[in-house]
C-alpha cells in the first residue's frame, strides 16, 4: 500500500468514528474526489483493517460504516496532524479578526483540549510546524482594521439564538431616540457592517435588520419563542451584496470586467449566485440578483476603471463620477 493510500485509509477511519451515523460512499466520494469503484475499495481496505467496522444501510438503501469506541482510541492515539492544528488556528485568528468573540473562546478551547491530550514533546512539535504554517498565510501578525465588537453583546445574541429566546433590546435606529425592542432572533449578518436578523415579537412577522454597534444593550429573556421554519439565513443573506438589505434595490445586478482585468475578476466570487461569462473580446461579464448598491459601489472603487455597470442604472449612475485610471494594482 502506497503512503497516500495509508494517510488516506486513516483519514477515511476518522471519518467513520467521528460521524455518528459513519460514513457513506457517497460522502467518500465527496471527501475523497473519487468514483464509486475506488469508494468501495476503500470501504473494503477499512473492513479488511478494522474488523470489528460495523455497517447498516438506511430507509433509503445507503450503507453506512461505523468503527465502535475501541477504535475511536486507537483514532486519538495518533494525536494532532500539524496541518490539522494549523487549520484550527487559522480559524481562531480569522474569528479574531472579525470580532466573533464567542466563536474564539469556543475555538481555542477545542485546541487547548486536543493538545492537553498530547504529550508534550509531541504537542511543541506540532504547535511549532503550525505557527510555521501560518506565518506562509500570512496570519502570524496581520495588519489592517479590525471590526470592535462587544464580547458581552455577542455572548447573549448567541445564547439567545442557541435557545431560542427573546430578546429585548435597547436601539437607536440611526436619528431615531433609543427605544425598547423586544425581539425574536433568527441570525447574524458578518460584513462591513454587522446585523442582527430578527422579527419584533409583537410585529408583523416581517424579518429586520439591527446594526449591532447601535445596540446599547441585551437582556436574554427567559421565553422562548417558535423560529420560523421556513427562514434560510442563507438564503436571506444572498439577497445582498453585502451584509445591508433592501428589498426596493434587489434585482439583477451586471459588471463587465474589461480584458486587463478579467483574470482577476475571476477569481472572486461576488456573489453566492453568479454567472460569469467570457466575451469574444477578453472580457468578462458577472451576473447575480441582489441587493445593497452602496456596499457594492464601495468594492467597485477598487477595480477603477476596469469595471463597468451595465445594469442596474441606479447604480451605474453611483459610481460612473468615480472610474478611475491611476490606480497601480487590481484588487
Amino acid at each position: 500500500m502506497s503512503f497516500q493510500k495509508a494517510a488516506d485509509l486513516l483519514r477515511l477511519a476518522e471519518m467513520a468514528t467521528a460521524r455518528y451515523a459513519g460514513v457513506s460512499l457517497t460522502e467518500i466520494e465527496e471527501s475523497f474526489g473519487v468514483d464509486r469503484r475506488t469508494a468501495q475499495r476503500m470501504t473494503k481496505a477499512l473492513e479488511d483493517t478494522f474488523p470489528k467496522v460495523s455497517t447498516r444501510v438506511d430507509d433509503e438503501r445507503r450503507k453506512f460504516w461505523k468503527l465502535n469506541a475501541t477504535d475511536a482510541k486507537l483514532m486519538l492515539a495518533q494525536g494532532l496532524r500539524d496541518s490539522e492544528l494549523s487549520a484550527l488556528e487559522i480559524a481562531i485568528r480569522r474569528a479574531e479578526r472579525d470580532g466573533a468573540t464567542n466563536e474564539v473562546r469556543s475555538l481555542s478551547a477545542l485546541r487547548d483540549k486536543l493538545l492537553a491530550a498530547m504529550p508534550g514533546s509531541l504537542a511543541r512539535r506540532v504547535e511549532a510546524d503550525a505557527e510555521a504554517v501560518l506565518e506562509a498565510y500570512g496570519f502570524a501578525s496581520r495588519p489592517g482594521p479590525k471590526v470592535r465588537a462587544s464580547a458581552d453583546l455577542l455572548s447573549t445574541i448567541a445564547q439567545a439564538l442557541k435557545g431560542p429566546h427573546l430578546l429585548t433590546i435597547s436601539y437607536s435606529g440611526g436619528r431615531d431616540p433609543m427605544r425598547q425592542r423586544v425581539l425574536e432572533p433568527h441570525g447574524l449578518l458578518l460584513g462591513t457592517r454587522r446585523y442582527l436578523v430578527a422579527r419584533d415579537a409583537k410585529g408583523d412577522g416581517r424579518m429586520q435588520h439591527f446594526r449591532l454597534d447601535r445596540i446599547a444593550s441585551a437582556t436574554l429573556e427567559a421565553s422562548s419563542f417558535l423560529r420560523d421554519p421556513a427562514f434560510d439565513l442563507a438564503a436571506h443573506a444572498a439577497r445582498a451584496f453585502g451584509s445591508f438589505h433592501d428589498d426596493r434595490e434587489y434585482g439583477e445586478v451586471i459588471w463587465r470586467f474589461a480584458p486587463k482585468a478579467a483574470a482577476s475578476a475571476r477569481e472572486f466570487t461576488f456573489h453566492p449566485v453568479q454567472e460569469m461569462t467570457d466575451e469574444p473580446d477578453g472580457s468578462l461579464t458577472v451576473r447575480f440578483r441582489a441587493a445593497g448598491h452602496l456596499e457594492m459601489t464601495w468594492h467597485l472603487y477598487q477595480w477603477g476603471d476596469a469595471v463597468e455597470v451595465l445594469a442596474p442604472e441606479s447604480l451605474r449612475d453611483m459610481v460612473a463620477r468615480f472610474r478611475r485610471n491611476d490606480f497601480a494594482a487590481l484588487p
